[in-house]
C-alpha cells in the first residue's frame, strides 16, 4: 500500500500539469503575452472573463498587485462566481442564447481591444457566443480552455462549436474532462480539481510575458503595487491617473 497521502497525489498531480503547460504552451504563453503588450502599446483596453469557478482565474488578474492595471473584469450578472442563490442558476445561464451578445453590447468593448475568455469546458452557449461576438466588434479573443472537451463531450451552443474554435489564440489547460486529479477505493467519484490552480498560473505567466515584452520596447509597463508596502499607494495613485481612460473597475 502507497505511503502518499491524497494531498501528496494531489500536489503532485498539480505539478506535473504546471510542468505541461510550460513545456507544451509556451509558444502560445508567448505569443498571448504579446498579445496584450501588442494591445497596450497601441492604446487597447484589456478585459477578462470567466463564468462559475473559471471567474476566479480571470478575477485573479484583475487589480492585483504584480499584476497589469489595465486588465478589467468584464462582468456577466449571475455567473461570476458562486455567491448567486441559488447557485446552480450560474451553470443555468452559461446555456442561454443570446446572453453575451446582450453583455457586449452594453460593455466598453471596442475594437483595438483584447478579451481573454476563461471556459473548462469551451462547450457552453456563453464563451462561445462571447469569442464570436468580441471577434465581429474587432476585439482580438484568447481563450483559455481544456481541448480535451471538444473531442470528448458535445457542444452545447446552437452552432456545434467550441470556444476554442471562435478565438485568435487559444491556450490549453491541459485539464482532463471532469477536473479531477484523483481518485480512492472508497470514495465513489473522482474528486481534487485542480483547474483553478492551473488555469491562473497558465494566465500569471501570459501576464509576465506582457509585462516584459512592453519594457523590452522601452514602455514602462503600468503595474500595480501592493497596497501593504510603504509607497504603494501612491504608486497605484499614479498609474491609475495616467491610465484612467482604460480603467473601468474604479468607477
Amino acid at each position: 500500500m502507497s505511503d502518499r497521502t491524497p494531498a501528496d497525489r494531489f500536489l503532485d498531480a498539480a505539478i506535473g500539469l504546471l510542468g505541461r503547460i510550460r513545456d507544451e504552451e509556451a509558444e502560445s504563453v508567448a505569443a498571448a503575452g504579446t498579445l496584450l503588450a501588442d494591445t497596450v502599446a497601441d492604446g487597447g483596453r484589456l478585459f477578462a472573463f470567466g463564468a462559475g469557478h473559471s471567474s476566479l482565474a480571470a478575477q485573479d488578474l484583475v487589480y492585483r498587485a504584480g499584476g497589469l492595471a489595465l486588465m478589467n473584469l468584464l462582468t456577466v450578472p449571475g455567473v461570476v462566481g458562486v455567491d448567486v442563490m441559488p447557485a446552480t442558476l450560474g451553470s443555468a445561464l452559461e446555456r442561454v442564447d443570446g446572453l453575451a451578445s446582450a453583455v457586449l453590447e452594453s460593455s466598453p468593448l471596442r475594437a483595438g481591444d483584447a478579451l481573454v475568455i476563461i471556459s473548462l469546458s469551451g462547450r457552453n452557449a456563453l464563451p462561445v457566443e462571447m469569442a464570436t461576438r468580441a471577434r465581429e466588434l474587432g476585439v482580438k479573443v484568447i481563450g483559455v480552455t481544456s481541448v480535451a472537451y471538444a473531442t470528448q463531450t458535445t457542444s452545447r451552443n446552437s452552432s456545434g462549436t467550441f470556444l476554442k474554435d471562435h478565438c485568435d489564440l487559444v491556450l490549453d489547460s491541459g485539464i482532463a474532462v471532469g477536473d479531477a486529479e484523483l481518485t480512492h477505493e472508497n470514495v465513489p467519484a473522482p474528486f481534487a480539481p485542480a483547474s483553478t490552480v492551473v488555469t491562473a498560473a497558465l494566465l500569471q505567466a501570459v501576464m509576465a510575458t506582457a509585462a516584459a515584452a512592453l519594457a523590452d520596447r522601452g514602455i514602462d509597463p503600468p503595474l500595480l503595487r501592493s497596497g501593504n508596502v510603504d509607497g504603494g499607494h501612491e504608486w497605484n495613485a499614479r498609474v491609475f491617473d495616467e491610465y484612467a481612460d482604460r480603467i473601468f473597475y474604479r468607477y
